[in-house]
C-alpha cells in the first residue's frame, strides 16, 4: 500500500501543498478552519511524516532512544532488561511515544548511534544503560546537549541526570543473612568488572564480609550469561576450598549454578545457599525455589521514561534514588548443613 503523502492531502483538502505544509507544521499562511480541515484530512489517511522532512522542520521525533551494549544472545533470555523495558514502554506508549532500541557491540558503536539518532533527529533524548566506570558516553552526550537520563549511579554520571537504586545496601543486607544463617564461606558470582554496579556490589561485599568475619570470599566474574555462571559455579565447588554459599549478581546465573550443584551431586540448600540479585519468575520456578533480592524492575523503567521526558520538555530534572531491592528468603537458602542441628 502507498504511503500517504502531503500531495494526497492536498488534493483531498481542495489546497496547494505549501498550504498543506503549513497547517501542518503550525505556521502561518492558512486559516483556522483549513488547518483544522488539513489536520482531520492527514489524521483520517494515517499520514505520518518522514524523518528527513521532520528534521528540517525541527519537529519533535517521539521516540527515544535505548542501545544497550550487551550479545544478542545474553539479551534474548535475560529477564532484567525484559522487565525493564516493558516499564519503559508501557509509560511511553500512554503518552503515544515510542522506543527506538538497538543492540550494539561496543562503546564507539554506541556512541556513534547516540550520534546519528541525534543528528538525524530519529530521538528526542536516550536512556543509558550499564553504567561504566569513567563511562565515555557521558561526556559525548554533554557535549552534543542529547536528553539523558542514565540508569544507574548516583556516582559516574557527571552532569547527566539519572536513576539508581542503592545496591550497596542489597548487598550487606545479604551478607548479614547468610553469615545470621552461620554461613563464613561465602563467593559471589559478578557481572563485568567494569560496571559502575559491580565495582558497587563488590565493594559492599568485601566490607560486610570483612565485618562479620566471613573467613573466605571470593569474588569471579563473568559476563552475565549462564554459560559463565556455570563455569564460575564449576570452579568454586571444584576448588579445595568450597563455598556453603554462592550470591550471583542476576537471576539467570543463579539458576545455572543451580544446576550445577546439583549435577556434581550437592544438595541446595544443604550443601550449598545460593541468593540472586534481581528476583524473576525463573527463580521461583526452579526447585528448590530461589532466595532473591527483588524490587520493581517494570517501575523502574517507567520512572526513568518519566525523567527522560521530563528532560526532553525542558524541565529540571535531577537524581532519583528508586527503592532498594530487598531480600525475599526461599528454599535455597539455609543454615550450612555442620550447623543443623
Amino acid at each position: 500500500m502507498k504511503r500517504p503523502t502531503i500531495a494526497d492531502i492536498a488534493q483531498r483538502a481542495g489546497v496547494s501543498k505549501g498550504a498543506v505544509s503549513y497547517a501542518l507544521n503550525g505556521q502561518r499562511g492558512v486559516s483556522e478552519a483549513t488547518r483544522r480541515r488539513i489536520l482531520a484530512i492527514a489524521e483520517e489517511i494515517g499520514w505520518n511524516p518522514h524523518s528527513a522532512a521532520r528534521a528540517l522542520s525541527g519537529a519533535a521525533a517521539e521516540t527515544i532512544g535505548l542501545a544497550l551494549r550487551r550479545p544478542a544472545r545474553v539479551l534474548g533470555f535475560e529477564p532484567f532488561y525484559m522487565e525493564l523495558i516493558s516499564g519503559v514502554e508501557a509509560e511511553l506508549s500512554a503518552r503515544s511515544q515510542a522506543l527506538m532500541l538497538q543492540i550494539v557491540p561496543d562503546a564507539d558503536a554506541e556512541i556513534d548511534v547516540y550520534r546519528r539518532w541525534w543528528g538525524e533527529r530519529r530521538v528526542d533524548g536516550v536512556l543509558i544503560c550499564d553504567l561504566r566506570v569513567s563511562d565515555p558516553r557521558i561526556p559525548v552526550v554533554t557535549d552534543l546537549h542529547l536528553p539523558a537520563i542514565v540508569v544507574g549511579g548516583p556516582e559516574g554520571v557527571g552532569e547527566v541526570p539519572n536513576v539508581w537504586s542503592d545496591d550497596a545496601t542489597a548487598l550487606v543486607e545479604t551478607v548479614e543473612y547468610l553469615a545470621a544463617l552461620g554461613h563464613r564461606r561465602i563467593a559471589r558470582v559478578a557481572g563485568l568488572p567494569d560496571l559502575w554496579h559491580t565495582r558497587v556490589r563488590a565493594g559492599a561485599f568485601e566490607g560486610a564480609c570483612e565485618r562479620l568475619d566471613v573467613r573466605w570470599s571470593p569474588t569471579i566474574g563473568t559476563d552475565y550469561s549462564g554459560e559463565e555462571g556455570a563455569r564460575a559455579t564449576r570452579r568454586l565447588l571444584s576448588g579445595e576450598t568450597r563455598p556453603t554459599a554462592v550470591i550471583y549478581d542476576n537471576d539467570v546465573m543463579a539458576v545455572a549454578g543451580l544446576g550445577v550443584a546439583q549435577e556434581m551431586g550437592l544438595t541446595v540448600p544443604g550443601d550449598l545457599s545460593i541468593v540472586a540479585f534481581d528476583d524473576s519468575p525463573l527463580c521461583r520456578l526452579v526447585h528448590p525455589a530461589l532466595t532473591a533480592l527483588t524490587r520493581d524492575i517494570p517501575a523502574f523503567g517507567a520512572l526513568a521514561a518519566r525523567q527522560l521526558l521530563t528532560a526532553i520538555s525542558g524541565q529540571p530534572v535531577g537524581s532519583v534514588e528508586d527503592t532498594t531491592a530487598k531480600l525475599v528468603p526461599r528454599a535455597s537458602t539455609a543454615p550450612p548443613r555442620a550447623l543443623v542441628t
